[in-house]
């Protein structure tokens, strides 16, 4: 019987002597659309944090301590609730890092502030993430508004000068599809317009499945609109461009928010000759001078090497960067909690040009990253390349759209 207390006891205190898995790392919820519909940019948004928790880790985590990711699936809000449940009351994270989706983040961000959970949205865009008030909702990218302010923007700093003509010459369309996303963007844009003195003569509305945009281009057309700004998704970006080309319509620019006018498989329906000279405000893309954007190239190296091959879009620079910021301020933070937390995300100070999407950060009461200014790109030979502003440009302007 001793002999039995005494193995019992040595192998108690084998065990205590042993340092505790659970004790020696973080865990951190990766709250992301990784089946459905959204499956493709999820898991592609969820690749840039993965690599920034290797990273992270092969330098020696979080004062010391190993990051462990646990995975959360969400396919619709309801899931996405159901997920951020799981992950902060049963697998009991640190923190959750998401979402991509702005639907999604919306219903999950709710759960994490009930939990006192800080949650670190690296993707998802819509204002009102940031917007409700929540004291452990934070944001590094850019929102709609951002996107939106940007567009206008470059039509005075970028377009105008690469026309040689006053911005306030400019004839001016706002077209988008009439979700909710196209619309928040497009009331966004014609604030700024209105703002900034610029002459809208058209905003125009459609449904996204729509099969014929040819009404919408004659009205372009006989209002002899020098600028399109359209915010869409892909199939009607197709339609889009396919119809303007068979109208023999030229606007002088056409500028898109992301979405369809982001995607290679957009360019290769419509063809490389007749999407040359679209402009594009959107996420960083890998197109983009280094000096402007440091560590982009090292960020597209370890994708390739990981995953054998090249990122299937900006989303996964996004999270990589904003995955940085917020390791960063977790270190610094005294403990945990949310107000340790909160504490240290509000001193990050990170200065524009310095990480590897050429953001800075910087953060709002709300939560919001106010140095998150998107890009401006163009597609030029069949490829999306920064052209604005100058120090992030990698190739000049062109104007025009299409084969001239």
């Amino acid at each position: 019987m001793k002999v039995l207390i005494k193995a019992a006891l040595a192998a108690g205190l084998a065990l205590s002597a042993a340092p505790s898995f659970a004790q020696d790392t973080i865990k951190i919820g990766a709250l992301y659309p990784f089946s459905g519909g959204l499956a493709l940019l999820g898991d592609e948004s969820f690749r840039g944090l993965e690599i920034a928790v290797e990273e992270r880790n092969a330098a020696g985590g979080i004062n010391g301590r190993k990051l462990e990711i646990v995975r959360g699936d969400a396919v619709d809000p309801n899931q996405a609730v159901g997920e951020a449940r799981r992950l902060t009351s049963v697998d009991k994270v640190s923190v959750i890092f998401g979402t991509y989706s702005s639907s999604l983040s919306l219903a999950a961000t709710q759960v994490a502030e009930l939990a006192g959970v800080p949650y670190f949205e690296l993707g998802a865009v819509s204002d009102p993430i940031t917007e409700r008030g929540f004291k452990n909702v934070y944001r590094t990218n850019p929102t709609a508004r951002m996107f939106a302010n940007r567009m206008v923007s470059a039509v005075a700093e970028a377009v105008a000068p690469a026309l040689g003509v006053d911005p306030k010459s400019l004839k001016i369309a706002i077209i988008h599809e009439d979700s909710l996303y196209g619309q928040t963007v497009a009331g966004y844009q014609q604030a700024r317009a209105k703002e900034m003195g610029l002459n809208v003569v058209e905003t125009l509305p459609y449904s996204a499945k729509s099969v014929d945009l040819t009404p919408v281009i004659l009205r372009l057309k006989s209002a002899g609109v020098d600028v399109v700004l359209q915010t869409s998704y892909q199939n009607d970006t197709v339609l889009f461009f396919r119809q303007m080309k068979e109208q023999g319509f030229k606007p002088k620019a056409v500028m898109g928010a992301g979405g369809g006018y982001s995607l290679r498989d957009t360019m290769q329906a419509v063809g490389a000759e007749n999407m040359e000279g679209a402009l594009n405000v959107d996420f960083t893309q890998f197109r983009t001078n280094p000096k402007a954007a440091p560590g982009i190239d090292e960020f597209v190296k370890k994708y390739e090497a990981k995953y054998g091959m090249a990122p299937r879009s900006g989303h996964s620079l996004t999270n990589y960067m904003g995955a940085k910021v917020f390791f960063d301020a977790m270190a610094a933070a005294k403990d945990l909690s949310g107000p340790a937390i909160r504490e240290a995300v509000m001193a990050v100070d990170v200065p524009e040009g310095t990480t590897a999407t050429g953001w800075g950060a910087k953060f709002d009461e709300s939560g919001q990253n106010v140095r998150a200014t998107p890009f401006l790109m163009q597609w030029q030979g069949g490829e999306l390349v920064t052209v604005f502003p100058p120090e992030a440009a990698v190739a000049e302007m062109k104007t025009g759209v299409g084969a001239q």
